[in-house]
């Protein structure tokens, strides 16, 4: 059942919106070993990487694996294995004698375009194809539970959240709140302005036609690890889809609330917000998470474009700077600048390695990297 709705927001709207909801955030432990027809040889891998370590190779080598292509990094994981490939919809660290062998991340854009349980049997047609076999069933180690709302104005602060969780913060920008995070460890919950979030960390412009909004977007998120999920009996993906709907209750519910504040002193008897009155009904509808979402990859390349676009009139604006303080001028305008540009880039051009530099970030942007 798909969760997505999409709306036009009115000025005069004052309630939140659901948008969205999904998983943002997935990994998986794999415990996988060779058999007989395996043709993943995890020595050649590890002199490669040794090779690009050595040679201070910042970029990744391309391999193909399986009959996909994947980014082998120069480095290890943080986590113990000796070996770390990626692509567009997993980041993959690994390791013949590790236990799981295989501890598998799905990337965000994928999980919202394709779903976990679609990308989990695309992981495991690819163990199929280098001849690995698995040992056991697979493990979940962490969830990302993530509802989107569109929200016409924030009435609510730290104050207004009851959790179990004994640690709790916030962040500001520009005197403004824009994330509360409680917790760590097995439970995180992040409510936060993901507008934000995305103008200042991430390029994740895709969830724009997914809202159907480009503003006033907040994110409501629980980070979720192996210790609670096991507790609601979700170890694979099937466990998952079926028993997600019962830790959310547990998490809306008794774990953590939005409430508006009164005189009562217990804040505990403060009635829910309406935002969270909503999210209480989106989690009684569950059956399904991560259900496929139409990504326009043209949108994405555009939008990238659009923002290399402001980032050159930013640039454009110094360099017309620059030139009114060595010339004297009081003005310069843009086609003057873009002039000056013009000069200075075939100045640095390097007509040799053009075309190889631009194939390679051809298929670092294809690899999702």
């Amino acid at each position: 059942m798909s969760l997505t709705t999409h709306f036009e927001p009115q000025p005069d709207a004052c309630q939140p919106s659901f948008l969205l909801a999904g998983h943002d955030t997935l990994q998986c432990a794999y415990y996988l070993h060779r058999s007989v027809f395996c043709s993943l040889d995890f020595s050649s891998l590890l002199l490669e990487r040794e090779r690009l370590r050595q040679a201070k190779l910042r970029d990744a080598c391309i391999l193909t694996l399986g009959g996909i292509d994947w980014s082998l990094k120069p480095y290890g994981s943080g986590s113990g294995y000796p070996l770390v490939m990626e692509n567009a919809e997993f980041k993959v660290e690994f390791g013949e004698f590790n236990s799981p062998s295989f501890f598998v991340t799905y990337r965000s854009q994928a999980l919202w375009q394709f779903g976990a349980r679609a990308l989990h049997d695309r992981f495991m047609q690819w163990v199929d194809a280098v001849g690995l076999v698995s040992a056991k069933p697979p493990s979940l180690s962490r969830v990302d539970f993530t509802f989107d709302y569109f929200l016409p104005s924030r009435d609510f602060d730290l104050n207004s959240f009851v959790t179990l969780a004994g640690k709790d913060r916030q962040y500001r920008e520009n005197g403004q709140e824009q994330t509360f995070a409680f917790g760590k460890g097995d439970v995180m919950l992040r409510v936060y302005d993901k507008i934000a979030e995305i103008a200042q960390q991430s390029d994740k412009v895709w969830f724009f036609p997914l809202w159907g909004v480009e503003q006033g977007v907040w994110r409501i998120e629980w980070q979720v690890r192996k210790a609670i999920l096991k507790r609601f009996g979700i170890r694979t993906m099937d466990d998952l889809f079926e028993r997600q709907a019962d830790c959310l209750r547990y998490l809306a519910n008794e774990h953590d609330s939005l409430r508006t504040p009164m005189a009562d002193s217990n804040r505990s008897r403060w009635p829910l917000h309406p935002l969270w009155v909503d999210l209480h009904s989106r989690i009684e509808q569950l059956s399904g998470l991560g259900v496929y979402r139409e990504i326009d990859p043209q949108m994405v390349l555009d939008e990238r474009l659009m923002r290399i676009g402001i980032s050159l009139y930013g640039y454009a604006k110094r360099v017309a700077a620059i030139e009114c303080l060595r010339g004297g001028h009081a003005f310069l305008s843009l086609d003057d600048a873009l002039l000056k540009i013009d000069r200075l880039l075939h100045r640095v051009h390097d007509a040799a390695t053009w075309q190889q530099d631009v194939d390679k970030r051809v298929t670092e942007m294809r690899l999702g990297l």
